[in-house]
């Protein structure tokens, strides 16, 4: 039997493959403590839950409009024009299963083979496997430890070529928590609108920020005519099994993305549409709480971090991940995180799962209790003073 050459361009995902090797030594009866997967650790909200179950009884069980139904939408349209300050309306709403969708149907409606993409390395590997699954070619432009993890606009249209059709954003960002500044968002745009570029925004840590409020480069005079805005309930609101993305685009790039979801999904299920309601237009309590507790955690991670001889770790601005340097233990990246799991019982990730320039760093998800993140931490220790002695 055979198969086609582009399903061999697509990747699989750190965070996946190190959960399962996890739970294969948990199987055995190892001790894991899991510091790998970018999932929050609390449950849903039960007020949007419970608005959930409520349409599922009120018979919400068929099909809904591919693009989705009519009044979320309108409240996607609205929570964006009320956090990024920006004139959209529901008709450059799209609902999907998730964020990786909308990326997906983005650039299958916009990227043509042979394009070029300039995306963040390191950065989440679903950009570069998508665009190379299209034909396509990532480019990329590394994010530096000494600049805060955030782009430099210089080097940026460095990169830039008659090619590139493409500028893939990711801020608050995965895996480096770096934050995109608000001049660093008005230069992006300019070289955008100078070089007739898209912008992909990936904003889904938007509500996870610490010491600044959020900025979207949406919110820049003049870039939603360029720009895709995607967001989802998956971080936010601890809602990452609902499967529920959605993202604010010119219209007539909306209305392609339609097309290629009546082709490949249909719609989104219509009861996670309610929760969808439920969840921008409710109590945001919980919420609230839940970034209080990250920043705790963050604090604790960092310092508990820095304490450990060979790692050195800067604060991050937002999401839930810290990115140390690990260069001065000797070890590669894929070294220490293999290392950690088998002989520690830490599970985390090499920085070279988000790409070539992550060597020399890992990646710990602070989306665990402060307990397990100090006993984590604490193992982590441990094994690198045996391998010192040695």
């Amino acid at each position: 039997m055979q198969y086609t050459e582009r399903v061999a361009k697509l990747e699989s995902e750190g965070a996946f493959v190190v959960l399962a090797k996890a739970k294969a030594l948990e199987r055995q009866g190892k001790s894991v403590i899991h510091l790998q997967i970018g999932e929050p650790d609390f449950d849903t909200p039960t007020n949007i839950t419970d608005a959930a179950v409520a349409a599922l009884r009120a018979g919400h069980t068929h099909y809904a409009p591919s693009g989705g139904i009519p009044e979320a939408r309108e409240a996607v349209a609205e929570h964006f024009r009320k956090t990024r300050g920006i004139d959209v309306t529901a008709e450059n709403a799209i609902i999907m299963p998730g964020c990786k969708p909308v990326i997906f149907c983005a650039l299958l409606a916009l990227i043509n083979e042979g394009d070029e993409i300039i995306q963040p390395d390191p950065g989440y590997p679903t950009y570069r496997s998508i665009t190379r699954f299209l034909g396509a070619k990532p480019v990329f432009i590394k994010l530096r430890e000494e600049h805060d993890f955030r782009f430099d606009l210089n080097e940026l249209e460095s990169l830039i070529t008659p090619r590139t059709r493409m500028i893939v954003l990711n801020s608050p960002q995965n895996p480096t928590g770096g934050v995109l500044t608000e001049s660093d968002l008005e230069g992006v745009y300019a070289l955008a609108k100078k070089h007739d570029l898209w912008i992909a925004a990936d904003e889904i840590y938007s509500r996870i920020v610490y010491d600044k409020p959020f900025r979207s480069v949406g919110s820049v005079p003049g870039a939603m005519e360029r720009t895709i805005l995607i967001d989802g309930l998956s971080k936010t609101y601890a809602m990452t099994g609902w499967r529920v993305g959605y993202g604010v685009m010119p219209k007539k790039l909306a209305d392609y993305m339609f097309t290629i979801a009546i082709n490949n999904f249909s719609s989104t299920a219509t009861f996670s549409q309610h929760a969808l309601l439920e969840a921008l237009n409710g109590p945001q309590d919980a919420i609230d709480a839940m970034v209080g507790e990250f920043r705790a955690r963050r604090e604790v991670i960092v310092n508990e971090v820095n304490e450990i001889d060979g790692l050195t770790c800067k604060k991050p601005e937002g999401a839930f991940y810290v990115f140390p340097n690990i260069t001065k233990t000797g070890l590669t990246s894929d070294q220490f995180a293999d290392m950690m799991l088998t002989d520690a019982g830490v599970a985390c990730l090499a920085g070279t799962a988000f790409g070539a320039n992550g060597e020399g760093y890992v990646r710990f998800s602070y989306a665990n209790s402060i307990p397990n993140i100090k006993e984590g931490l604490k193992r982590v220790q441990q094994r690198l003073a045996e391998t010192a002695r040695v």
